[in-house]
């Protein structure tokens, strides 16, 4: 895999591109946010690894500015921020993953294999698909192995949501902003009873399961390579 790695400290970049490279990956280092930038943007990586603490330009920057220019590939932060609502902060602003220092090298590189594995979304002609999961957009129905799953409107609209950004976390305030519009927190389970509603009906009868919850954090609709 090619990986980009944007650490400030000259030190800490080449032992963890070291590590990195040891497992048989291409990996880019750029130590200044805007350098990350064009890095990103003037090349197709497999796997972004993001220091949050990047001083003018941080990651989190960074990937707000790759995100918008289209770069999809899977953002693993490193951060000495350990909160849940850094977490989710970074994973508001399009990360897919998040490792709090001091970590072990082994457990970047194992992340990194992770995050490298997820099969993509794919979206064409009017479907997306994940896994074996296939959303009809036009004809607002959707299927899984061959086998139809009848879902209610705003079970669709959720299900799409989560589809569009399949590998990803989507917390709470993504899912209300994005599919009920609410730009306040009603303070009730709206989301927990629709996700246990979705997730019987797309994971029932199936091996496999696709929709995952990640504590602390929101969901992930998530198919295994």
């Amino acid at each position: 895999m090619k990986l980009l790695l944007l650490e400030d400290d000259e030190e800490t970049a080449n032992y963890l591109a070291k590590a990195v490279r040891g497992e048989g990956h291409v990996v880019d280092i750029a130590q200044t946010g805007p350098d990350a930038i064009f890095l990103g943007a003037s090349n197709k990586y497999d796997v972004l690894v993001l220091d949050r603490m990047v001083p003018a330009v941080d990651g989190l920057a960074v990937l707000r500015a790759l995100r918008a220019a289209g770069v999809q590939a899977p953002a693993l932060f490193l951060t000495a921020l350990g909160e849940i609502s850094d977490r989710v902060e970074g994973l508001n602003a399009g990360g897919d993953d998040y490792l709090v220092k001091p970590f072990a090298a082994s457990e970047l590189v194992a992340r990194i294999a992770a995050l490298g594995r997820r099969r993509p979304v794919v979206e064409t002609s009017g479907f997306i698909i994940v896994g074996d999961l296939e959303i009809d957009l036009l004809k607002r129905t959707v299927t899984r192995d061959g086998r139809r799953i009848d879902l209610q409107q705003q079970e669709f609209k959720l299900l799409e949501y989560m589809a569009r950004h399949a590998g990803q976390v989507v917390t709470r305030t993504m899912l209300l902003e994005h599919v009920w519009d609410f730009h306040f927190d009603p303070g009730t389970n709206l989301i927990t009873s629709h996700i246990s509603r979705l997730r019987g009906k797309i994971d029932r009868d199936f091996d496999v399961e696709l929709i995952h919850t990640v504590r602390g954090a929101g969901y992930r609709l998530d198919a295994p390579a």
